[in-house]
């Protein structure tokens, strides 16, 4: 019995037992005085089971017709349907005019015992409004998933959702790199325009995992990745999610596009990532942000304008330093720069090469792009021999004394090493003369080594002796 019944039955036992009138009790049924007859009349006659509604186990008079049904459960049961949703399977029996509503699918399926309730453990987590215009920040993430079901290549879908509007796009590539990044970027800005902010993982392709320069220390910024350049050069604020959370918008579109994309590429008969990618242009992503795009809180549109360099951006950059012979090396190759940029006096200097998507060079030196032509291979310089490191031998002073005309002994100012040698041998012969007793200037005399006279003494006696006609061999 339902609680009004029950409500009923109280009121009827009051009756019986005299203790209410038919009339106090339509008060409190809030019925008429002719129905609350009718419903005495009935508890009489019935008892408790009396005051029971006549239609209850029966048919409903809105039901489906159990034709519909049985054709909604056939077509379900079939291979191609077996993993799908009530909701998405409701909207393919609409495709062919079989109209059932996704809970009345869902009762059926339960009623048969073929659709079981999965309950998910969940983790509070801080709710954040969404943003209140398009284009305040889009969501970017890749999607790892066999989207073709074994039937083609392994592949990832770079999905990118707007925040305020759920307007979505999508791209299969072979991996989830830089490039991938790239190209869904760009579809996005030749499409809507620039992004106020672009919300991603940590993934390596985002965040860059080396240590900071002394130069970008000390300029107070940090190492980036190529994409991480790239959104600084457009001027766009790239936020690193710290847990797929943060990033849920996206992240609950991955598992829809996972459950109902895959279906749709399996029945449109696609296989490969080229057919896959036209299917998602042409069709499949109208149709997509129609069912579930909303309207933005703001009506505006805050999206910047495409720049003119966006493909120069979205590219590769190196820093590279110019050598003597006026060449820049990079990835194993080499670039001669062209004369006409000799003033710029470029040697010594860091360049940039940068390598656009298409695979072209370009040479850039203070945001001015340089003329150049590429080097052969075998144009290559020779590497140096290498430095066998062997013991150096030992070095011998060798004391060479100074010319007689040098004129530091010309001028008497000094006699060199030899000279004062001699000085301080006879100073220790004459103090061990005065130990032993002996006279100073016989001691002196006798113990005297030969030495090397004074160069000014040795000039002045040989000028003397050459005056006074002697020979020195004599």
């Amino acid at each position: 019995m339902s609680r009004k019944e029950r409500e009923r039955l109280t009121v009827m036992v009051g009756v019986r037992e005299q203790k209410l009138t038919l009339v106090q009790a339509a008060d409190l049924m809030v019925v008429c005085y002719r129905q609350s007859k009718r419903i005495w009349k009935r508890y009489q006659a019935d008892g408790d089971a009396g005051l029971v509604h006549r239609l209850r186990g029966q048919p409903g008079a809105r039901r489906k017709p159990p034709e519909l049904r049985a054709q909604a459960l056939a077509r379900y049961a079939e291979e191609r349907y077996a993993d799908f949703g009530p909701t998405l399977m409701a909207e393919h029996l609409l495709k062919e005019k079989l109209v059932v509503d996704h809970e009345t699918l869902r009762r059926w399926r339960l009623a048969e015992g073929k659709h079981t309730v999965r309950r998910r453990k969940q983790k509070h987590r801080q709710w954040r409004e969404r943003k209140p215009s398009f284009g305040a920040m889009v969501q970017l993430d890749g999607s790892h998933h066999d989207w073709f079901e074994g039937r083609g290549p392994k592949c990832v879908l770079m999905v990118m959702v707007d925040d305020a509007t759920n307007q979505t796009r999508a791209r299969f590539f072979e991996e989830e790199t830089t490039r991938a990044s790239y190209d869904v970027l760009e579809g996005w800005v030749r499409q809507h325009g620039l992004m106020g902010s672009l919300y991603v993982d940590r993934d390596s392709i985002y965040r860059c995992e080396g240590v900071a320069s002394i130069a970008e220390q000390l300029a107070g910024k940090q190492p980036q990745t190529q994409f991480g350049r790239a959104m600084e050069g457009l001027g766009v604020d790239l936020i690193l999610a710290n847990s797929p959370q943060a990033k849920g918008r996206v992240e609950r579109m991955n598992g829809v596009l996972q459950d109902r994309l895959v279906k749709e590429l399996r029945l449109a008969g696609i296989s490969d990532m080229e057919s896959a990618n036209r299917f998602l242009d042409r069709k499949y992503l109208r149709q997509f942000n129609r069912r579930f795009a909303r309207a933005a809180a703001s009506p505006v549109d805050v999206h910047r304008g495409v720049p003119r360099n966006l493909n120069e951006v979205l590219s590769w950059e190196e820093e590279r330093v110019v050598q003597g012979d006026w060449t820049v090396a990079c990835a194993g190759k080499r670039y001669q720069l062209d004369r006409e940029h000799e003033a710029l006096s470029l040697v010594r200097r860091k360049g940039i090469v940068r390598t656009l998507r298409n695979g072209r060079v370009q040479l850039v030196y203070r945001a001015k792009q340089l003329k150049w032509r590429s080097l052969p291979a075998g144009a290559e310089r020779k590497a140096r021999p290498e430095k066998v490191n062997q013991p150096k031998p030992l070095k011998t002073k060798t004391e060479k004394a100074p010319a007689a005309s040098h004129p530091w002994r010309r001028d008497g100012v000094g006699a060199g090493r030899r000279f004062w040698s001699g000085i301080k041998a006879e100073g220790r012969l004459t103090r061990e003369a005065s130990r032993l007793g002996c006279g100073t200037r016989s001691a002196s005399a006798s113990l005297r080594p030969p030495s090397v006279p004074h160069p000014s003494r040795a000039k002045r006696t040989t000028n003397n002796q050459q005056r006074r006609g002697h020979s020195l061999v004599s």
